[in-house]
């Protein structure tokens, strides 16, 4: 467990500089650059995410239940990252309606994956990584959305075929994760 939250606290940390330390980060990056923050901030990151993962297979072989979620919360959550991982592949689409109009959508696909997962799962674990996750993810859009009015970020209406290049990538994603990759991945297939 140790581990687990050790690499939470340094990835959600370093993803959280914009939210609680955005003066200290801009004057990092003043006074060393930003491709020496962009690598301290990956290394942290890689470190905090390999440590997520490591700590978390960890805590699969002597889980602490703290409530059995029923059958068909496994379900809801596999039909709830659909549009996670369409909100996902917008973050990364230029030009898309979707992103024009929600502006940070990476953001809102974590919350939508942190909050699935946590229906349909009940350990202590669970609890706190998909928790952190959504935590972090609400203080994260609500503090890139109060930026964007204070900046008066501009944001282009965006096509239509672009999100259907969204919709389609997206989908066909979901479905190979969902169909292969989770069960590789995690051992638990969520339509089996």
């Amino acid at each position: 467990m140790t581990a687990l939250i050790i690499g939470l606290f340094l990835f959600l940390s370093t993803h959280s500089s914009r939210i609680f330390a955005e003066a200290n980060r801009a004057q990092y990056i003043a006074h060393y650059g930003e491709k020496k923050w962009k690598l301290a901030y990956s290394i942290v990151s890689i470190i905090g995410l390999g440590l997520i993962i490591w700590g978390y297979a960890q805590t699969r072989l002597d889980p602490v239940y703290l409530w059995h979620p029923p059958v068909w919360t496994r379900h809801l959550a596999a039909l709830l990252t659909l549009p996670a991982f369409i909100l996902l592949v917008a973050a990364y689409v230029p030009g898309s309606r979707l992103k024009a109009a929600l502006g940070h959508p990476m953001v809102l696909g974590v919350k939508l994956w942190a909050a699935a997962h946590l229906f349909a799962n009940g350990t202590l674990a669970d609890l706190l990584l998909f928790g952190s996750f959504l935590v972090w993810s609400i203080a994260c859009f609500s503090s890139a959305r109060k930026r964007d009015r204070v900046q008066a970020t501009p944001r282009s209406a965006g096509r239509w075929s672009r999100d259907f290049i969204v919709l389609i990538v997206g989908v066909g994603a979901w479905g190979v994760f969902a169909k292969h990759l989770h069960v590789m991945l995690f051992g638990i297939a969520p339509f089996g």
